[in-house]
């Protein structure tokens, strides 16, 4: 199995959520399962069904978890020594060529990215053209709305 690339904070995040899934959600729906029994005739009985759904969609989750925690390869961007090349975990400041518009973002595994917060994936189309690029390079982007180019301005592993 490929190992998976995830920042140190990724990885907590996924370890609460599993911690979550077994001491709460777990115990939560095996509670309502056993609720749902003693009320008899389980053939129509919608509390169970939702609660069986319930309960596999939670023993999923469990499982593509561990499995994702037991492949990740855990970076530390603030131990990333990449001397100003912009590699996984590096936080990016870009300004588009054309507008003048300048945003920031930190390159992150797949269950980390929220590009609200600035988190892009690192499979992501605008990361793929970023990296080992190095301040005042130009990254150009394959966009689905034509091609952007961006400068980077700076390169950060915070």
């Amino acid at each position: 199995m490929p190992t998976i690339p995830i920042t140190t904070r990724g990885f907590e995040k996924l370890k609460a959520e599993l911690h979550r899934l077994k001491t709460v959600d777990r115990p939560g729906v095996i509670n309502a399962i056993s609720e749902a029994r003693a009320q008899g005739d389980l053939s129509e009985n919608a509390e169970y069904e939702a609660a069986k759904d319930r309960q596999g969609f939670i023993e999923g989750r469990i499982q593509e978890i561990e499995s994702k925690l037991s492949a990740a390869q855990v970076i530390d961007p603030t131990s990333v020594d990449a001397n100003g090349r912009v590699v996984f975990g590096a936080t990016v400041e870009l300004e588009e060529e054309k507008t003048g518009t300048k945003v920031k973002y930190q390159i992150v595994g797949e269950d980390e990215a929220d590009l609200k917060q600035g988190l892009i994936n690192i499979s992501s189309p605008i990361a793929r053209a970023m990296i080992g690029k190095e301040e005042g390079d130009v990254a150009v982007v394959e966009a689905p709305g034509g091609v952007r180019r961006f400068e980077i301005v700076a390169v950060h592993y915070i």
